[in-house]
């Protein structure tokens, strides 16, 4: 099982360059636990309603200014649901130690802040490609295998076919209008 940290780090990193050939990740160092995995679905929810929030008010054409306002509300009421589960549950969200997720989501900011009209729909759709796919991956392959509770668990695959279908979304749209991950 990866740890957190690397789980976590790997997707903001991914958010931060853009996309790229996965490499493999060194051997697990700490089991994750559900405390830490609501508080890394909590910033995987907050940083796309970021990035997409950028994108409804900057995207050059209609659709994906659609898709990104689709996203953020989307991504926004996901989050809500998690942390009223979180809540209920009594868990308090605790982000992995040393985690750098902040600091790497504000590079890819400036990314996509620095990129204007054409450029920035195609980073963007870029971004929420790779994004989505690193998020699908480690819900798959880390955080599900690593959830103790079931309520959780059960929440974490019932938004999973959500991610999925950002995930398409963002595909047509990158390949309408020629963006590369």
């Amino acid at each position: 099982m990866l740890t957190l940290a690397l789980a976590h780090a790997g997707l903001v990193t991914l958010l931060a360059t853009g996309p790229s050939v996965p490499t493999p990740v060194p051997p697990p160092q700490a089991a994750l636990d559900d405390a830490t995995i609501v508080a890394i679905f909590d910033a995987a929810n907050t940083y796309d309603m970021e990035t997409s929030g950028l994108a409804e008010k900057r995207a050059k054409h209609d659709d994906v200014r659609a898709l990104a306002k689709q996203f953020a509300g989307d991504h926004k009421a996901v989050r809500q649901q998690g942390r009223d589960l979180a809540k209920k549950l009594n868990v308090t969200p605790t982000p992995p130690k040393d985690d750098k997720s902040a600091r790497d989501h504000a590079d890819a900011m400036k990314k996509l802040e620095s990129a204007k009209g054409e450029d920035f729909d195609r980073a963007y759709l870029a971004h929420e490609v790779a994004y989505h796919e690193a998020v699908i991956n480690a819900i798959n392959q880390t955080l599900l295998p690593a959830i103790k509770n079931p309520e959780l668990k059960a929440f974490v695959q019932k938004v999973g076919p959500a991610f999925q279908a950002h995930l398409d979304a963002a595909k047509k749209l990158a390949q309408k209008y020629g963006a590369t991950s």
